[in-house]
C-alpha cells in the first residue's frame, strides 16, 4: 500500500521486515539462535548453597571479568534486584563519608538524585543536563564521591571517556553502566564502584544485578559506617570487614538459577563474537545503520546531536518536521503503526524522556534487522503526516 502525499511520490510499504522485531531497551533482545533449550543443564530444584549453585554462580562472575577485563584485585557480586538494587546497595553503603556530587542527564540518574538527596539527606552539589546532553565533566571535582551514569538508556547519551576522573582522586566513582557494559569499554582504573543488570546488553533475564568494587571501594567499607541503618539486603560487611562471601557466588538472597543459566548462555554466546570487542563492533554497526538513515531524512534526527557522547546502545530519535505540532501524538501513533504491523516492539521513548523513538542497537540485535526497519520508520512517518493533512 502506498502513502500519497501532496507533492511527492508516494511511499510504499517495505518488502524487507526485520528478522527479529524486538528493539526493547530493556529487557533487551537475546542473542540470535538463542533457544530455552540452552538452559537444560540449569541445578532446578537445587539449594543455590550446593555445589552445584556455587559454581555456576561462580562462573557468572568469573566469566564477567573475563569479558569484560576487570581487573584481578576488582571484587564481582550478583545481588537482588537488578541495576538499581546494585546502585542503591552501593550508594546507602558508601556514601556520606565524603562531598558528593550527583550528575544526571536522564531519568535514572535524576532517581539517584532523589535518593541522595530525599532519601539519605545529602547535601549534595546535584549538577544536571537535558536529555541529549551531558554535564561539563571538566566541573567535576573527583576528590569528592560521585555518582553518575555511563550511558543514559532513556536519553540516547554516553560519558565519552575517563579522562575527567583523576587518577589520584580522593573521592569514589560510582558508575551506573548497566547500558554501557558489554558494549563500550569501560576504564576500570577511574571506576570504583560499576553496577549492570543482565536484561540489558547480553539480553539477560531480568532481577540480579552486578556490581564491581575497586579497591579503593572496599576500604572505604571496611573503614565507614554509614549513619543510617541498612537493611540486610544491601549489607556488603560483616563485623567491618566485607563480605566476601558476595564475590565467591554466596548471594545474600536466593537466586533464580534459571536466570544465571541464561546469563551463563550470554556469555558463551559473546565469547563466540569475540568477546567485548566483538560486541562494541556490533553495537557500533547497528548505531551505523541508523546514522546512515538520519543523514538521509531530514525530520528525524538524534536526541544526541553531539557524535561523541552519542549511545551505541540506547539510540533515542525525535522527529523535527514542522507539521508535526503534537509530538508525543504523533510519535505513539508511529509507534503503535509499526507495532501493528509487526517490524518492532517496544521503541517508543521512554515516558519522561521527550517524545520520539528509542531503538536498542546493543550487540545482540542483528544490523541487518535495525537497516531493514528503518524504511519501515519512513512508510510510517509518512502515514502519519498524511492523516494530519487528511485531519487539517
Amino acid at each position: 500500500m502506498a502513502i500519497e502525499k501532496p507533492g511527492a511520490r508516494p511511499v510504499t510499504k517495505p518488502v524487507a521486515v526485520p528478522a527479529n522485531p524486538r528493539f526493547s531497551s530493556g529487557p533487551c533482545a537475546k542473542f540470535p539462535e538463542y533457544n530455552v533449550n540452552m538452559l537444560a543443564d540449569a541445578p532446578l530444584g537445587r539449594s543455590h548453597r550446593a555445589a552445584v549453585g556455587k559454581a555456576r554462580l561462580r562462573a557468572a562472575i568469573d566469566g564477567t571479568r573475563e569479558i569484560l577485563g576487570v581487573p584481578d584485585d576488582y571484587r564481582i557480586g550478583i545481588v537482588p534486584a537488578s541495576d538499581t538494587g546494585a546502585v542503591e546497595m552501593a550508594m546507602w553503603s558508601l556514601l556520606g563519608a565524603r562531598p558528593v556530587e550527583m550528575l544526571a542527564w536522564e531519568s535514572f540518574g535524576a532517581g539517584w538524585v532523589t535518593d541522595a538527596v530525599k532519601q539519605l539527606k545529602l547535601d549534595a552539589q546535584v549538577k544536571t543536563a537535558e536529555y541529549g546532553e551531558i554535564v561539563d565533566l571538566a566541573t567535576v571535582d573527583t576528590d569528592n564521591d560521585v555518582v553518575f551514569t555511563w550511558n543514559g538508556t532513556t536519553s540516547g547519551v554516553r560519558v565519552p571517556n575517563g579522562d575527567w576522573i583523576k587518577a589520584d582522586r580522593q573521592g569514589l566513582t560510582i558508575c551506573d553502566a548497566t547500558s554501557a557494559a558489554f558494549a563500550q569499554r569501560l576504564p576500570w582504573d577511574k571506576l570504583d564502584v560499576t553496577t549492570f543488570s543482565w536484561q540489558k546488553v547480553l539480553g539477560g533475564e531480568a532481577a540480579h544485578g552486578m556490581i564491581i568494587l575497586s579497591p579503593r571501594a572496599v576500604e572505604r567499607l571496611e573503614s565507614y559506617t554509614p549513619p543510617w541503618p541498612l537493611p540486610k539486603i544491601f549489607r556488603l560487611t560483616k563485623g567491618g570487614k566485607l563480605n566476601e562471601g558476595i564475590f565467591r557466588g554466596e548471594t545474600i538472597n536466593t537466586p533464580s538459577m534459571l536466570a544465571v543459566e541464561d546469563y551463563l548462555a550470554a556469555l558463551d554466546w559473546a565469547r563466540s563474537v569475540g568477546g567485548l570487542e566483538g560486541l562494541r563492533e556490533r553495537a557500533y554497526a547497528n548505531l551505523a545503520a541508523v546514522q546512515a538513515f538520519v543523514a538521509g531524512h531530514p525530520w528525524l534526527a538524534f536526541l544526541a546531536q553531539e557524535p561523541a557522547i552519542r549511545s551505541n546502545t540506547s539510540v533515542c530519535l525525535k522527529f523535527t518536521d514542522p507539521r508535526i505540532t503534537d509530538g508525543a501524538a504523533f510519535a505513539k501513533a508511529v509507534v503503535k503503526r509499526l507495532e501493528a504491523e509487526g517490524v518492532a516492539h517496544d521503541i517508543g521513548a521512554y515516558r519522561d524522556a521527550p517524545p520520539g523513538l528509542r531503538i536498542w542497537c546493543g550487540g545482540t540485535v542483528e544490523t541487518a534487522d535495525v537497516a531493514a526497519l528503518m524504511p519501515w520508520i519512513e512508510w510510517a512517518f509518512e502515514a502519519e503526516i498524511a492523516a494530519l493533512s487528511e485531519t487539517a
